[in-house]
């Protein structure tokens, strides 16, 4: 790679000088701390191809007295480019022309500038930053003097730089030299340096800069490692007095900020005589502890260098080990330097988690702890994206960690980092087979809804909830509603139409108390987002079964919800128009009556009455006077009623002419015989069932009257137990809706609209009087129990006109409607009340009309005496006569079924 790049920087050199080319990075502000002080000038800058921040160091030998160290520059540049160690400047780039070098290197700043930033630090911040500092440089120093075998010949302040993450990295290599090159320019151009002599050594002042040649190459290097920790830890301090003939040793008073276990050795660094000098690797060894002697261990006891070679080892070090590393990074992070720890111990934590080498629940919290010093775009760059990236991990810990930490971050990620990278991994959580983790990626929704986009909002995220609200666990399937109704406003017009109100609705069905009290509460928080018809129709409907809940939580919430809504239709309801309803043209509306005049009713009993009012007022309103006085079939010709001597109306001549049939149509039908039915009048009706069953008493009562048959009943229900299950089985069977009537025998008193029987009626001398046929007065009775019904082969005699009990029947189909109340047998079982079942029941039902016809016109030639001229023993053949022939018909409609 090294080679590589050096192809690329003479190709480039070669470029420039020929074509006159750009430079591959811009350049930006100088460092102006640093100008004049070597023979480079320092310039901040940014690489054109990948925009990253590096630092360019610019020699211009046309620049005033700068041709004469053209040789130095160029010198700096071989050894720079061919010299990596970790402590040393980094490398990157060069542009050279025979002029100009431009070296390309990491972003650094001079050593100078940070000491100056230092200086409001606590001494202890200070030193404990200083010593870190100093051991990196005596690494370097060690490094290039023993394994290189070379002399630095610069070593000063500044030669030394300060990387982004705080480390010291060692520079101004304008004079390094081996004795064993021949090209050394240490040895005849040391004095070229802008205040070279002032850190020579004594050797070097007497003997000039030739005398290095034959000494130990640490030997001049030392003893410019004593006049460094001088410099470093009383800045802005004179040079020590040492370094002056006779070169006395420092005395403990000169000491100043040296701390008291690096001055012996500082001392010995300073001995005049390079054969018994303290060599920078000595120092090292001594400081490292793997020496003994006066100070030992300064280095190894460093808090941060324990922190370095913690994060350096990490990967392999036991559990302990980590723990205690970890333990110490929490407790002084806060005083640790900001580029320490932004860019050493962060990046070393996020490499420790993304290779599995620690435990996320507890690296992370400190990760995010360190990064809160970080600049947008820094936090950004340097946080951020390793910890997307730490989604893809399959680690549950890894990802719980994530999730619990979400809040600290979340503000930072920006739309598209969420939508493209986050919400991928992030929505595998939902379907984990562990609960902690699917609950925790719900709540985690809430932080980056703002972020995602409306296809994963609207679309993606609802599937994945709309599973976990029927999650076996009670908690998730609670955070779900509870986020839904957070998330409401969010979503989409059409989705809340679609997915609130059934979602909600589902919690409110929940087993989980807490679960069906956040559906009320998401409902009450989502009040905005419904129209006030939805409100209606839909959320106050599926909401009001929960005021009868078990729990009393649940009642009460449902309670505030109901007030709410009902308060928001109320409003909205206030501002409606009374009616909607357009009046025809030269008509008037029907006024509502009662309900206007009175008011609202106030209870049960007082809405059925407002409630019948009205309905009667409208309908006289409706119905024209003479429209009241016609039949119901209404295609008739009115005829005039009748009176008796009460003053009560009867029905006029010819009405009961014929016999009256059970058997009659579906309510529904409606005859179009000229026989004319019952008028429309409430009380005249009851004055004429009252006298009918006045003087139908005595017959009814009669010895014999109903014991003549062999059945009493005018219809044998058990005769027909199997009919039921028959008409079940038809296509299309309407209900029943007739068996609710309780006056079973009103039939009988509108028979002059059923079909009349197919025998000829008798003469008027034989005809009974119908009035004496009237029932006794029904008192309403509850739906008795259920019972099996009788045999028909033992008929029972009949004692009292009483109401039969109703009858359950039973059916062979569950689809058949139990017939709760009925007032007789032969009500219940006539085929009349069943629905069609074939084509026949048609025919058979236009049969009945053309009878009809036949009898009303047969009346109309031989009218009949009425029931009420009758003599008693008339009366009674005549009713025998009528329960023979609906026998008959029963007979002949079962045949006709069978048939059919």
């Amino acid at each position: 790679m090294d080679l590589l790049r050096s192809l690329g920087s003479a190709a480039a050199s070669s470029i420039l000088q020929k074509s006159g080319l750009t430079l591959p990075f811009s350049l930006g502000d100088k460092v102006a701390s640093f100008e004049g002080k070597t023979i480079w000038s320092l310039h901040d800058a940014t690489k054109r191809d990948d925009g990253s921040q590096v630092s360019v160091f610019v020699f211009d030998a046309n620049a005033p007295g700068k041709r004469s160290v053209l040789p130095l520059a160029k010198n700096a540049l071989k050894k720079l480019r061919t010299t990596r160690h970790p402590d040393v400047l980094k490398f990157i780039d060069v542009v050279e022309t025979e002029t100009t070098v431009h070296i390309v290197t990491e972003r650094v700043q001079p050593l100078s500038k940070a000491l100056s930033s230092w200086q409001s630090k606590s001494a202890k911040e200070r030193e404990e930053w200083l010593i870190w500092g100093l051991h990196r440089v005596v690494v370097a120093l060690a490094f290039l003097n023993d394994a290189c075998q070379s002399t630095h010949g610069n070593l000063r302040v500044d030669s030394i730089f300060i990387s982004p993450s705080g480390e010291w990295k060692l520079g101004g290599f304008d004079l390094l030299s081996s004795p064993k090159d021949d090209a050394a320019v240490l040895y005849t151009m040391g004095g070229l340096v802008p205040d070279g002599n002032a850190i020579a050594s004594p050797e070097v002042k007497s003997g000039g800069w030739s005398a290095l040649k034959a000494a130990d190459p640490a030997a001049g290097d030392s003893y410019a490692l004593g006049l460094l920790l001088h410099s470093v830890f009383n800045h802005n301090s004179p040079p020590p007095t040492t370094i002056f003939p006779p070169h006395a040793p420092p005395v403990p008073s000169s000491r100043g900020a040296i701390p008291p276990s690096i001055f012996p050795s500082f001392k010995r660094l300073l001995n005049p005589n390079p054969k018994t000098r303290f060599t920078a690797k000595g120092f090292l060894d001594l400081g490292m502890g793997q020496v003994l002697g006066d100070g030992s261990g300064f280095f190894a006891n460093n808090g941060l260098f324990k922190i370095c070679a913690g994060l350096e080892g990490f990967p392999l070090a036991s559990d302990g080990e980590k723990q205690a590393l970890l333990r110490t990074l929490k407790e002084s992070a806060a005083s640790f330097p900001v580029e320490f720890a932004s860019y050493k111990v962060l990046p070393s934590l996020l490499s420790s988690l993304e290779h599995g080498g620690a435990s996320a629940a507890q690296v992370l919290p400190l990760v995010l702890q360190l990064g809160k010093n970080l600049s947008p775009s820094e936090y950004s760059d340097l946080l951020v994206a390793p910890v997307v990236k730490l989604y893809a991990s399959p680690d549950r810990g890894t990802r719980m960690a994530l999730l619990e930490s979400l809040p600290e971050y979340a503000d930072k990620l920006d739309n598209k980092t969420v939508t493209d990278k986050l919400w991928p991994n992030l929505q595998t959580g939902f379907g984990d087979t562990v609960a902690v983790i699917r609950e925790a990626t719900v709540r985690s929704i809430l932080l980056i809804v703002p972020k995602l986009s409306e296809r994963v909002l609207n679309n993606d995220l609802l599937r994945h909830l709309a599973k976990t609200q029927t999650d076996s666990e009670p908690s998730i399937r609670t955070n779900t509603c509870i986020l839904l109704g957070r998330i409401a406003p969010s979503l989409g017009y059409n989705t809340k139409r679609k997915v609130l109100v059934p979602a909600f609705t589902r919690s409110l069905k929940d087993t989980f108390v807490h679960a069906r009290v956040a559906g009320l509460m998401a409902l009450m928080a989502t009040q905005e987002c419904y129209e006030i018809e939805e409100l209606a129709t839909k959320v106050i409907p599926a909401m009001s079964f929960c005021l009868l809940d078990k729990e009393k939580l649940v009642r009460d919430q449902a309670f505030k919800a109901m007030e709410v809504f009902m308060k928001a239709v109320e409003a909205h309801a206030a501002t409606m128009p009374e009616t909607a309803i357009v009046p025809d043209q030269g008509l008037s509306s029907p006024s509502p009556g009662p309900l206007n005049s009175v008011g609202l009713a106030n209870s049960a009993a007082g809405a059925a009455g407002a409630l019948a009012g009205w309905a009667m007022t409208s309908l006289t309103k409706k119905l024209a006077p003479t429209d009241l006085q016609s039949g119901i079939g209404g295609g008739a010709v009115p005829v005039p009623s009748q009176t008796n001597g009460t003053g009560d109306t009867l029905a006029p001549p010819g009405a009961f002419t014929s016999a009256p049939s059970f058997s009659q149509s579906s309510p529904s039908t409606t005859s179009t015989s000229t026989s004319k039915g019952m008028k429309l009048g409430g009380n005249r009706t009851g004055s004429l069932v009252d006298e009918l069953a006045a003087e139908a008493t005595p017959v009814i009562h009669a010895p014999g009257a109903w014991d003549d048959e062999d059945d009493g009943d005018l219809i044998d229900v058990n005769a027909d137990a199997g009919d039921w299950s028959e008409f079940s089985k038809a296509p299309g069977a309407p209900e029943l809706e007739a068996v609710h009537d309780p006056d079973a025998w009103g039939d009988m008193l509108d028979s002059s609209s059923k079909p009349a029987s197919p025998t000829p009626p008798p003469p008027a001398a034989a005809m009974p009087n119908l009035s004496s046929f009237a029932p006794a007065p029904r008192k309403p009775t509850a739906s008795p129990a259920k019972t099996k019904p009788k045999p028909p082969s033992t008929p029972q005699p009949k004692t009292a006109p009483s109401l039969a009990p109703p009858v359950q029947q039973q059916s062979r189909s569950s689809s058949v409607p139990t017939l709760s109340q009925s007032s007789s047998g032969s009500r219940a079982a006539s085929p009349a009340r069943a629905p069609k079942t074939t084509e026949g029941w048609d025919d058979s039902d236009s049969a009945w009309k053309g009878e009809d016809s036949t009898a009303a016109s047969t009346s109309g030639a031989a009218p009949t005496t009425p029931l009420s001229a009758m003599s008693k023993e008339e009366k009674a053949a005549e009713m025998a006569r009528r329960r023979e022939e609906r026998k008959q018909r029963i007979a002949q409609l079962k045949e006709q079924k069978k048939k059919g």
